[in-house]
């Protein structure tokens, strides 16, 4: 790799050279995966597909001639709880037998875990200067020992799928619109058909009308409406017990106050336990939470920077859900990236770089660590409050600091590693960011950020930027 400690002779802090050669990079490659899959096969607890088996014995009850929603897994209350076009995208399952369910469930994930890399991580990779290759396999191996990312593959969840179709209309509404111009015109596709299959992602709908990205947002909405009347046309029952019943019953995914849950509702579960928590409370901090992250997304939005407007709407998707199991937080993974990215364009040697890095390793490790079910029986207590809600805090920390990089011009641009100049690119002068009154993580206190893409064609001169093991989850969750 090239370009930030990783140029064929150089050596990282820790005094760890980075193999220059293509055997080098292949053997340390391998050993890495290996590794992880050792750790994955023998370390954490797996969910033995549970919730594909939700999906699967739904669908099946379904072509039965049985109701969607009346169908639960033997002896247990969980039954599916995803809108009745969830169901017609899974019935397919209908026609292979349980290993081939099995083997497209992981053949889908992973396909869904390179595109994530791929938008979140592609940018920063290409303005560093590293190999390619090697870096995508070796951010994929460490992306695979994230607990969001186990729980979803050993769950056989859809969470890796819906973050994938939201990153790309990302992709396609900030890279995408300078590349390929024609394709941009179809942002919003990806959100409406990930908001049809769960509510959840719906959120970023209000993203798209909060930053006035009009035409993304009709797009998004004319999707999620189509799809969810198709539902309606082909199952009507099942629409009516879905919007008017099973959406508003939580006993079909579990307790609240399950350490699983690690969004606002989920902390205010865990003080209240055994009653149920206040819901006005709950409201109260959910318009608290939106208008924090209103305020953070216009900024973003202003700076041009839409990695870092639809992480914080990741993060708000989260915290306002009722229930964000543990597998749910695969949509903490763009913040991280714009944490890492934004690390890795501070000044090299600065305190802020040295900052920044050591709050994403942090981050990292903690969504690895698996470390709220340490109160997985008894969250009382001050230690209870606080690791309970680790991934909460994590959260609602993110969605208060996360950087927003500032949009620079060219003449910045090619001084960065790895990046050649531009010919005949005009000298644009840096925007100052306005201040940001959060101090933590150092990240949006001061100093001139950087877009996530970089790599822009030239643009005329202009001040102004370009605008034990866990209870399942009952299929969701």
């Amino acid at each position: 790799m090239t370009g930030d400690g990783m140029t064929g002779n150089s050596v990282t802090g820790n005094g760890f050279t980075w193999p220059t050669s293509t055997r080098g990079r292949l053997l340390l490659v391998l050993g890495l995966a290996a590794a992880v899959g050792l750790f994955l096969a023998t370390v954490p607890l797996h969910r033995d597909w549970f919730d594909l088996g939700v999906y699967y014995g739904t669908v099946d009850h379904w072509t039965d001639s049985g109701r969607i929603y009346d169908y639960l897994v033997p002896g247990t209350h969980y039954g599916f709880t995803y809108p009745p076009f969830a169901a017609l995208c899974m019935l397919p399952m209908t026609l292979v037998d349980w290993p081939s369910a099995v083997a497209i469930s992981l053949l889908l994930n992973a396909s869904a875990g390179a595109a994530i890399l791929y938008c979140s991580a592609g940018a920063a990779i290409r303005r560093q200067g590293w190999s390619t290759w090697f870096a995508f396999a070796v951010a994929g191996c460490l992306f695979a020992l994230l607990e969001p990312v186990r729980d979803t593959i050993s769950f056989g969840q859809v969470n890796l799928l819906l973050l994938a179709l939201v990153l790309i209309d990302a992709w396609l509404l900030s890279a995408g619109r300078e590349r390929f111009p024609r394709l941009a015109r179809f942002a919003g596709i990806g959100i409406g058909i990930a908001a049809a299959i769960k509510l959840t992602p719906a959120v970023f709908i209000g993203y798209l009308l909060v930053t006035r990205r009009w035409r993304a947002a009709a797009t998004a909405t004319g999707v999620a409406t189509s799809a969810t009347l198709l539902a309606l046309w082909v199952a009507p029952d099942a629409s009516r017990v879905y919007w008017t019943e099973a959406m508003w019953n939580t006993d079909r995914v579990g307790s609240l106050a399950y350490v699983s849950n690690q969004s606002w509702q989920g902390v205010l579960a865990r003080l209240s336990e055994p009653d149920a928590p206040s819901r006005t409370v709950w409201a109260l901090g959910v318009i608290v939470l939106l208008c924090l992250w209103a305020w953070r997304v216009r900024r973003a939005a202003a700076a041009g920077d839409e990695q870092t407007g639809f992480a914080l709407t990741g993060l708000l998707a989260c915290l306002i859900s009722p229930v964000t199991w543990g597998h749910h937080l695969v949509w903490l993974l763009p913040a991280l990236a714009v944490l890492i990215d934004t690390g890795l364009l501070a000044a090299k040697g600065g305190q802020r770089r040295r900052r920044l890095l050591r709050w994403a390793v942090a981050v990292y490790v903690a969504l690895c660590s698996s470390v709220v079910w340490l109160w997985s029986w008894d969250a009382t207590g001050v230690d209870g409050f606080l690791g309970s809600n680790t991934y909460v805090w994590i959260t609602l920390g993110l969605l208060l600091a996360l950087p927003v990089r500032e949009t620079v011009g060219v003449a910045e641009v090619v001084k960065m590693p790895g990046v050649a100049k531009v010919p005949g690119a005009a000298e644009v002068p840096a925007r100052r960011p306005p201040p940001e009154g959060s101090a933590t993580m150092d990240a949006c206190a001061h100093a001139t950020e950087y877009p996530w893409e970089s790599r822009q064609p030239p643009r005329s001169a202009s001040p102004t930027p370009p605008a034990s093991r866990p209870a399942p989850s009952g299929s969701d969750g």
